[in-house]
């Protein structure tokens, strides 16, 4: 972990798989520049695809500031994402948790649809609810749920999760070879890069889809518990 001096302009340190950024609105935009720059350049290629976040103490009216830092991190750094912190969870929502994970989950309905055999051409599935498949999912299918899609097999076919325009919804599956992927209402054509068996997942970023190594990008590993959904 890296910790400066609270006096500085600019403070940072690694939280998880990426930095945190305490910074003081008060100064130049050109001093605070500089002051990354400096906690970077140090970093070199641990900054690339990592994930930021900016937290000003809950300043207001700095948002063209953080728009301006958030485009040069990216920029120069070639960070994924840059975001500000995390809202404090209430206390009703801390004993909701944790009810959660004792005996919550117990009575909950799920709106999960968890499916197990392979879904063949010229088969469509449909769900408004988050759907788990354990098996292939053949080309010349077409599979559509409201939320998530997580496939334990390979992926082939079209798939549109976040049906209608959900885009914080994901697709994942061991083997990511769809013809046709929508998120929300964000589509694209299928991956033409040549096929590797490894586990990826689809996502919405910058208006577009993207596709990342699982085990590099987890896009679960940031929650803290289990929750139902």
């Amino acid at each position: 972990m890296i910790n400066f001096d609270n006096s500085a302009p600019v403070r940072l340190k690694g939280v998880g798989d990426g930095f945190w950024i305490t910074l003081d609105p008060s100064h130049p935009e050109d001093v605070l520049k500089s002051e990354i720059d400096k906690l970077f350049k140090n970093l070199k290629h641990l900054t690339i695809g990592a994930g930021v976040v900016i937290d000003i103490g809950g300043a207001k009216g700095h948002d063209d500031l953080i728009d301006t830092l958030r485009e040069y991190l990216k920029d120069t750094f070639e960070v994924s994402k840059v975001s500000a912190p995390p809202e404090k969870r209430s206390i009703p929502t801390e004993r909701i948790r944790q009810r959660d994970l004792s005996k919550g989950w117990k009575h909950h309905r799920s709106d999960v649809l968890m499916l197990q055999g392979r879904v063949r051409s010229g088969q469509k599935i449909e769900t408004k609810k988050h759907l788990v498949i354990t098996g292939d999912v053949n080309p010349g299918s077409e599979i559509c749920a409201g939320g998530n899609v997580i496939v334990l097999g390979k992926l082939s076919g079209k798939v549109h999760a976040g049906c209608p325009r959900d885009e914080e919804a994901i697709i994942f599956a061991l083997e990511f070879k769809p013809t046709q992927v929508k998120i929300g209402e964000v589509a694209a054509a299928g991956i033409d890069e040549e096929f590797s068996a490894k586990p990826e997942f689809a996502c919405v970023e910058d208006e577009g889809i993207v596709v990342k190594d699982y085990m590099k990008a987890n896009p679960f590993r940031k929650m803290p518990w289990p929750q139902t959904i």
